[in-house]
């Protein structure tokens, strides 16, 4: 190199090197998302418990509450302000006298209103006196992300489905249809015997009528029992015709 050359490399500035370093992956921990993050990316489901009265309907549901409770999710429970039985408005019970706080509400629309933000775990008992919007409701949480626990009553004191616990059965993931013991016979019992004054109430009478073993019973299918007035008139003609 001659000399003109040395000077003009040494009146040059130094390039610079420019280097990237690769990212460090720290392997030895998992990285931990906080709770809304990893919540907004869990998928939700609803879980149908359904069947007669004195089946363990609400015993269930208030078992798979505390399961939650336990494994620290965050839970809240509603149930209809129509039943005030046992523990109060503001707890879910049991015949057995098992108990849960609960949120009284008066339609579906209250609980998506109700429900907060982080909340993993929403419970509702007799949810067959809630108006049909709970389905939407339902749909919309387990699509955010929420575990949706429902129980209540499948069948009115006719034998025939009550309020829009068909259609909840239809759409959730799981139903578990409980049963409890005719107290005629000793069969299984499936359906709902109201008494009035001890007698079977009439076909007739009001849908909703809240009471516990004073006014229902657990019956089998052939021991269940629900005059008609067509009937009563069919029995009359039937007595005038024989005289």
């Amino acid at each position: 190199m001659s000399g003109a050359e040395n000077m003009r490399a040494a009146a040059e500035p130094p390039q610079e090197r420019l280097t990237i370093a690769a990212p460090r992956l720290n392997l030895s921990r998992p990285r931990m998302e906080t709770p809304s993050m990893y919540h907004g990316a869990r998928p939700g489901w609803i879980e149908v418990i359904a069947g007669v009265m004195f089946s363990g309907k609400s015993e269930e549901l208030i078992r798979r509450v505390r399961r939650g409770i336990i494994a620290r999710r965050r839970v809240q429970v509603f149930k209809s302000h129509l039943d005030a039985r046992y523990a109060g408005l503001y707890s879910v019970s049991s015949h057995n006298g098992t108990e849960v706080d609960a949120t009284p509400v008066d339609t579906a629309a209250e609980i998506f209103r109700q429900v907060r933000p982080d909340t993993e775990i929403v419970a509702v008992d007799e949810v067959q006196f809630l108006d049909p919007g709970i389905i939407e409701v339902v749909t919309a949480l387990a699509g955010r992300g929420v575990r949706v626990i429902l129980a209540g009553t499948d069948t009115d004191f006719r034998g025939e489905p009550f309020g829009a616990m068909g259609d909840l059965m239809t759409i959730a993931e799981t139903v578990d249809k409980l049963q409890a013991i005719c107290v005629i016979c000793g069969d299984l019992a499936c359906r709902n015997q109201r008494l009035v004054d001890g007698r079977p109430a009439r076909y007739e009478s009001p849908t909703i009528m809240v009471g516990g073993r004073e006014s229902y019973e657990a019956r089998c299918r052939h021991c269940h029992d629900v005059p008609r007035r067509d009937e009563d008139q069919a029995v009359l003609e039937l007595r005038a015709a024989a005289r």
